[in-house]
């Protein structure tokens, strides 16, 4: 059965990972007549579906009964301010991220997206020696070095990208790549700051993520008030909604509760296995269906790199037994 569930979620991670890039990437580059959606409201509906989703979760541990969740909610959140607190600072660092992911995916085609996005595994690592005293091996120290040469290889310019992108970006590949690369730093600091309160209390993870989309809606609200408000204000906060962008909304929200599957239920090899599908099918798709990526011998070397980069770092040799003795 463990295996089944290990293979079921990465199977959905899979899913979610790729359909989730494509569909953002086709949505923010559809010409329609109207205004687009704006992804600061995007953000703010995809957390108030995650803490409905986490609150149904936990109601599914409370053997469905609405006394006990009240009273776990209750003791868990309100009577524990300083732990809900503490999740107010990744938080306002994974809104600023899923923001920014849409920033991205407006100027980057999704191969060269989910390749670069990699680098979170390197932010992660960093992150995790700095804050955790995490030790890291020859391993994964060589893996980091291949990931950076691959990303570098990625973003390597070419006549034939340079000319896909006049075509086919709705804005600049600067503006993508810088975005992208705040998001890996966030991505990583958030990931390590969640990882360090995790272990430091007992609280369940869909708790967690309960607080974590209440500081999340707050912060996004924030946002949409800030950069969005006037647009808000003439034409609606669900203003340019369809259903591709309420599919993009639901895949968002449900991001997080499935890395919560699979960290639960598979490990780091069949992760990195999960996330190299997923930059292959964005890459197939991409240059298939969106038709907004030209991929070239460089860009193809660097992708090799890249997914080498992501099986070695979870890779964990085992010492060898002592020998059998007839």
């Amino acid at each position: 059965m463990s295996a089944n569930l290990k293979y079921l979620s990465l199977g959905i991670l899979v899913f979610q990972t790729t359909s989730l890039v494509l569909t953002m990437r086709y949505s923010r580059t559809l010409k329609e007549e109207g205004p687009r959606y704006l992804s600061s409201t995007a953000v703010v509906i995809a957390e108030l579906l995650k803490i409905l989703a986490c609150v149904l979760l936990v109601y599914k541990d409370s053997q469905c009964n609405l006394q006990t969740l009240n009273r776990v909610l209750h003791d868990e959140i309100l009577n524990k301010p300083m732990e809900t607190l503490k999740l107010a600072i990744p938080s306002g660092i994974y809104t600023l991220q899923n923001n920014l992911l849409y920033v991205a995916l407006s100027n980057l085609d999704a191969a060269t997206y989910q390749v670069t996005y990699q680098l979170k595994i390197l932010t992660t690592a960093l992150f995790s020696v700095s804050m955790l005293s995490k030790k890291l091996g020859v391993y994964q120290w060589l893996s980091l070095v291949i990931l950076m040469t691959g990303v570098a290889l990625v973003q390597w310019p070419s006549d034939s990208q340079g000319t896909a992108a006049k075509e086919h970006s709705a804005g600049s590949q600067f503006v993508g790549l810088i975005a992208v690369l705040i998001a890996c730093f966030s991505s990583g600091f958030a990931g390590v700051y969640f990882e360090k309160i995790l272990k430091e209390t007992k609280q369940s993870v869909w708790i967690r993520n309960i607080q974590l989309g209440f500081f999340g809606s707050i912060f996004g609200l924030m946002g949409v008030y800030i950069y969005d408000g006037e647009q808000v204000s003439k034409n609606g906060f669900f203003q340019g909604y369809n259903k591709l962008t309420w599919i993009v909304v639901v895949l968002q929200a449900l991001g997080g509760l499935v890395i919560a599957a699979v960290i639960k239920y598979a490990d780091n090899i069949l992760k990195g296995f999960a996330t190299s599908l997923s930059i292959i099918l964005s890459t197939l798709i991409s240059y298939f269906w969106l038709q907004d990526f030209v991929p070239t011998s460089v860009f193809f070397f660097g992708a090799v790199l890249v997914i080498a980069a992501t099986f070695l770092y979870g890779y964990d040799p085992k010492p060898a037994g002592n020998p059998i003795k007839a």
